[in-house]
């Protein structure tokens, strides 16, 4: 990998840019820059202000200080439009797009080229078929957006970047939701837009994606700049350390808990489409882990047992008593938690305050009427946004201006705060930078040794390895193989994931 040499002149470069929201600093005297046919990483823990640079370079916030250049010249954007029209675009982790509409008409959307008078349409399709040709992309510029899955829509939004012909793309934790296979494919992408001069500013908490594709990093903490060099010179654990101001010693602390008797036990849960004969059991103060590829059936299996899909069928028994759980209220009152993988979308109300989420499923514990109530609800939300280290200016913020670990922690709070006996947790640390995550496994960790029973559903091997005490590895609906935790190998369980017999060594 070759990186832009230091003489080249940075298409993009910020001096000395803040950002301040009622009083709150969000980015403070931040300097950046990134030159033509470069990748440069923009690293730093979930708050540390990536989100709001991004939205300050895209045109929607205008920075309170500070200068922007492109292309050796002064800009100011009002909106996103001058932004995109200045050759500035960025392909969010969360894609949006108008799922109605075609991929050439998301491509071309606002700008449709007219011919007559009226909308060019051929003139789209052919244009949006040349474009995914330069990408080496397979995809039908006819298939509506809401029937493409997540790569795709990334591929859509690259596509529309290039048709607009981006000098700076920004992609912001793009492989969040794609498989292994999609995210070489993406990685192809990034260096064909390298190859072609593209300056690229790929944001990521996987410290595997960075040191594949970027050739320089800038790391920002709580708003400043911190650091900046090249991937060839610096280590993962240097950058960990930039990142969070402290080394991290230890990735996965397991909590020395002996499991005790089994709390919950599945038995012959099947699903019409989804899994099929699915058995396991969970013993108080264990940590049992799911593993398997995507497609698996890993979500949907926790989903059902949470009552959200009413067409499963099975056995389940807890604390020795058979139960139907046939919403998620039943599964609530029998103390079963579940905080969900799309944390936006199912696990909290992002336009209301922290502290209403976290009480929001114990109303009734905490009473209806106003007398009280409050200094209820801001007890419980401080206590639990103390023990899982949330960073918020106060607990009346609204979750949607917090980053995304912090979100994922006040999930976290919300399903605590019900005292359950079982929490499910499914892809707990998705998309949140290591700090956060560091965070999170120390609570894991409380959890068991206050005798809570885990389900920890992970895509990240190494997580799942570290934390669990048994490992249950499903593959296309099925348990493939369990593994008690001295047992199991990144070998092993990856090949139980793909689909591999147990060698007969390992089967005796």
């Amino acid at each position: 990998m070759t990186a832009t040499s230091p003489e080249a002149t940075p298409v993009l470069q910020l001096a000395g840019v803040s950002k301040r929201f009622a009083g709150i600093v969000a980015l403070n005297k931040v300097a950046l820059s990134v030159s033509a046919g470069e990748v440069l990483a923009l690293i730093g823990e979930n708050g540390a202000g990536k989100s709001t640079l991004v939205k300050t370079l895209t045109g929607i916030y205008q920075p309170d200080e500070g200068t922007i250049t492109l292309g050796g010249q002064p800009v100011s954007f009002a909106n996103a439009q001058e932004a995109m029209a200045a050759g500035i675009t960025a392909v969010h982790q969360e894609s949006v797009m108008f799922d109605e509409l075609t991929v050439a008409e998301n491509i071309w959307v606002g700008r449709q080229p007219l011919r007559g008078g009226r909308i060019d349409w051929a003139r789209i399709e052919r244009e949006a078929e040349q474009l995914f040709a330069r990408l080496e992309v397979s995809l039908p510029v006819r298939a509506r957006v809401k029937d493409l899955s997540v790569a795709q829509r990334h591929f859509v939004e690259i596509a529309r970047a290039l048709s607009q012909h981006a000098r700076v793309v920004i992609l912001d934790e793009p492989t969040a939701a794609l498989s292994q296979r999609e995210i070489v494919e993406l990685y192809r992408i990034v260096r064909q837009l390298r190859a072609a001069g593209t300056a690229i500013i790929f944001i990521s908490h996987k410290f595997d994606e960075i040191f594949a594709v970027a050739d320089r990093y800038t790391v920002l903490r709580d708003g400043q700049y911190v650091a900046a060099g090249r991937i060839a010179d610096v280590t993962e654990a240097e950058l960990v350390a930039l990142m969070v101001g402290r080394a991290v010693q230890q990735a996965y602390p397991k909590a020395q808990v002996t499991p005790g008797d089994v709390l919950l036990e599945v038995r012959d849960f099947c699903h019409p489409t989804e899994f099929d004969g699915v058995s396991f059991q969970l013993r108080q103060g264990e940590i049992l882990g799911f593993y398997g590829l995507v497609g698996a059936g890993r979500s949907e299996v926790m989903q059902a047992l949470f009552g959200l899909t009413p067409l499963a069928r099975g056995t389940v028994t807890l604390a020795s008593q058979p139960v139907r759980i046939g919403c998620a209220a039943d599964a609530i009152a029998l103390g079963i938690a579940y905080v969900p993988e799309d944390r936006q979308h199912q696990g909290a109300h992002l336009t209301m305050p922290i502290l209403h989420n976290i009480t929001l499923p114990i109303l009734d514990r905490i009473g209806f009427f106003l007398r009280g109530r409050r200094a209820r609800e801001i007890a419980l939300a401080r206590h639990y946004s103390e023990q899982l280290e949330l960073k918020a200016s106060h607990l009346c913020q609204h979750v949607a201006e917090l980053s995304g670990g912090n979100q994922q922690k006040v999930v976290l709070g919300k399903w605590l705060a019900t005292d359950p006996k079982v929490i499910i947790l499914d892809e707990p640390t998705k998309g949140i930078d290591i700090g956060s995550k560091a965070a999170v496994h120390r609570f894991i960790g409380q959890l068991v040794g206050q005798g809570l029973a885990v389900i920890l559903v992970s895509s990240e091997l190494p997580e799942v390895l570290g934390l669990a005490d048994r490992i249950v590895v499903m593959h296309q609906g099925r348990v493939q193989r369990e593994f008690a935790r001295f047992d199991a190998t990144p070998e092993n369980v990856v090949a139980a994931a793909s689909g591999c017999e147990p060698h007969a060594r390992e089967a005796a």
